[in-house]
C-alpha cells in the first residue's frame, strides 16, 4: 500500500489553525462509495457526519479525533483508506483507529485493517 505511506505524518490544520494533525489509517476492502462508507461509519458510532456541504465531510470521535474517508483516484479499484485523525497526539489517533477497526468488524463485517507504518518519532 505504498500509496498510504506519505499520508500518516503531522499535517497542518487546513483551517488556518496551528495544530498538529497526526493521521492513523485504516485500509477498507470491499467496494462501496464514499458516501455510503461515511454513512455506515456513522450508524457504527452513533455520530452525525459533519461538514458534508463544505465538501470535506467528517465524523467526530473522542475529544480531538475524528474520521474521514479517502477515495482511491478514478479508475483505481479497492481499497478505501480511513483516515482517524489528531489534534493531540499519534497515540490517540491510532487508539481511536483501533476501536473504529473493532467496531467496523463487529458491526459490519466489513474487512478492515490498520495500515499504521512508522510513526514521526521513529525517524
Amino acid at each position: 500500500m505504498g500509496w498510504f505511506r506519505g499520508r500518516r505524518s503531522r499535517r497542518q490544520a487546513r483551517a488556518g489553525g496551528r495544530l498538529p494533525e497526526y493521521c492513523a489509517t485504516i485500509i477498507l476492502y470491499q467496494a462501496i462509495s464514499k458516501l455510503d462508507t461515511l454513512a455506515v461509519i456513522s450508524l457504527a458510532v452513533d455520530r452525525p457526519v459533519e461538514n458534508a456541504k463544505l465538501g470535506r465531510p467528517m465524523i467526530p470521535l473522542a475529544e480531538g479525533a475524528w474520521v474521514e474517508v479517502e477515495l482511491p483516484k478514478l479508475g483505481e479499484p479497492p481499497p478505501l483508506a480511513i483516515d482517524v485523525y489528531s489534534t493531540v497526539s499519534d497515540d490517540q489517533a491510532r487508539l481511536e483507529a483501533l476501536t473504529l477497526v473493532a467496531t467496523l468488524r463487529r458491526q459490519t463485517g466489513w474487512e478492515v485493517r490498520p495500515d499504521f507504518g512508522p510513526s514521526d518519532d521513529d525517524d
